[in-house]
């Protein structure tokens, strides 16, 4: 038995099923132990691939996944997705192959710091030193892991290392802390709750999203006569009919300062303060006002739970477990006659919502031409949604992939047709593992969002280099061919009835299909 054997026999035990991975010649001897390993090995064709369906796996399962990355060039390309874990404090635990231990002196022609892009992770990391060290290191990784908080940690396992027999095989293998949540702060609490039942203007912005933790939280501001809000991109939000919709913070800086103008009291739970996702010109940061006051009640590691229930004991005098939460205002949409025309954003929200089965993950990172989607799934049927947290596009592929695994469920990946071009390998590895994924991939042949940057500015001459730059026409992209070459049945639509025609027979079969929607977004 060598190192390699050592950490997947660790990080099984402590709970670790999956591994995405995009293997190189210093992770061999971990390839070869994944024949002897019960962990389920997924290949992908990118690391941004592995690593993104790594994220969308812990965030269904609530699990850590793991990836399998070549060196600082691998783990470099799959950065992107790391970050979006990050801010998604899920937990997801890296393997970084190294060249074995005295061959890095010599700077071979792939050698890098790799310490210098784990650092900026913000998460655990180690380097395995020896072999007799891999298990308690594996161990400590996947500990690390799970937090809480969630996080991203990394483990460097130079090429000796794992390939190296241990001397005495031990009886058991090291055991997996799990730590207790921190404690909660009782004083803030309570002060938080004295806000709230004061009104004027108080809002409580969740990031515990389950239905359970919505209603109860609704159950807090209709006591209160406050606000229920989730921030832009949640990392993950259990929606549908009868589930309570919170109002949802825009994205564009003016609108989201309009939406909190008159915010004076802000209870996190879970959830960030808001602030600009880019800034301009002499703009403040934060979206709230100067002197709106904060009551982060729940900040990472702590139980968000815990804290719903004693802001409910607070707010409502009433034992959480006994409360009467009413039902979400939000009603199903009737099936009606089938939508027809062309295919625009309204008109795509209300196809996806009025399709949607029982049931179905949807991850999305429809972007702009999903500017009606939050609205419409308030009304479709029980859906679990998962969005880019993080903001580094190219995500909702490879999550989708991760999502499926976790599950066994539907997912639906809404795809904007630039950020597709980041992660197209991901439809892959749905075909290879077969996974019921549907994907619609917006096709609107241009970076929207930017565009409208650029009309801010007073740019709106689509002659200009600027505004050519952000087309996707020259030439047009088939992504549908694109998918078929990758092993996924597709298909293109141009009309809303269409794409509800396609949805409705994408559910209704098994695998991946891929759906290339075109969408008017002017």
């Amino acid at each position: 038995m060598n190192g390699a054997d050592a950490l997947l026999a660790t990080l099984h035990q402590g709970g670790l099923e999956v591994c995405f991975t995009n293997p190189g010649t210093t992770e061999i001897h971990v390839v070869a132990a994944f024949d002897r390993s019960p962990i389920r090995a997924v290949a992908c064709l990118f690391e941004g691939v592995a690593t993104g369906a790594a994220d969308g796996y812990a965030r269904l399962s609530a699990r850590p996944a793991a990836t399998l990355l070549h060196l600082g060039p691998g783990l470099s390309n799959g950065w992107a997705n790391l970050h979006n874990a990050r801010r998604a404090a899920v937990p997801l635990v890296n393997v970084v192959g190294e060249h074995p231990r005295r061959h890095g002196a010599f700077d071979p022609p792939l050698h890098s710091r790799i310490s210098y892009l784990v650092d900026a992770l913000e998460g655990w990391s180690r380097r395995s030193e020896d072999v007799v060290d891999v298990a308690r290191d594996g161990a400590a990784a996947l500990s690390a892991a799970y937090g809480p908080p969630g996080c991203v940690a990394t483990l460097t396992l130079p090429a000796d290392v794992a390939a190296n027999t241990l001397a005495d095989v031990p009886t058991s293998w090291p055991v997996v802390a799990r730590r207790a949540a921190a404690a909660l702060d009782d004083a803030l609490l309570s002060r938080a709750a004295t806000a709230l039942c004061a009104g004027g203007g108080a809002v409580l912005l969740g990031g515990a999203l389950s239905q359970h933790h919505l209603r109860l939280a609704q159950r807090i501001t209709d006591a209160t006569s406050s606000r229920l809000l989730v921030e832009t991109f949640p990392t993950i939000m259990d929606g549908g009919a009868g589930v309570p919709s919170p109002e949802r913070v825009p994205y564009l800086n003016s609108a989201a300062r309009a939406f909190l103008s008159d915010v004076e009291t802000l209870v996190l739970i879970g959830a960030r303060q808001p602030v600009a996702f880019f800034l301009h010109s002499d703009e403040n940061s934060s979206l709230t006002r100067a002197n709106c006051a904060v009551y982060d009640v729940a900040p990472p590691g702590t139980d968000r739970q815990d804290a719903l229930d004693a802001l409910v004991w607070a707010t409502c005098g009433q034992n959480p477990t006994l409360v009467s939460v009413r039902p979400g205002a939000n009603q199903e949409r009737p099936i009606g006659p089938a939508l027809t025309g062309p295919l625009n954003r309204r008109s795509f929200a209300v196809a996806v919502a009025s399709t949607l089965p029982e049931g179905t993950v949807v991850v999305d990172e429809s972007l702009t031409s999903g500017l009606y989607l939050y609205e419409e799934l308030a009304r479709a049927r029980a859906h679990q949604w998962l969005t880019l947290t993080g903001g580094s596009i190219g995500f909702a592929l490879p999550a989708a992939v991760g999502a499926a695994i976790a599950t066994g469920a539907r997912v639906l990946a809404l795809e904007s047709d630039g950020a597709m071009m980041y992660t197209p390998q991901a439809l892959w590895t749905a075909a290879r593992e077969n996974l019921d994924v549907t994907v619609v991939a917006l096709a609107n042949h241009r970076y929207a969002i930017l565009e409208g940057e650029l009309a801010q500015l007073g740019v709106r001459d689509e002659r200009a280099v600027s505004s050519r730059l952000l087309q996707l026409n020259e030439p047009s992209l088939d992504l549908a061919a694109l998918a078929r070459s990758l092993g996924v049945t597709s298909t293109r639509v141009t009309t809303a009835e269409d794409l509800t025609n396609a949805l409705t027979r994408s559910y209704r079969s098994a695998g991946p299909t891929f759906i290339e929607a075109v969408i008017e977004t002017k």
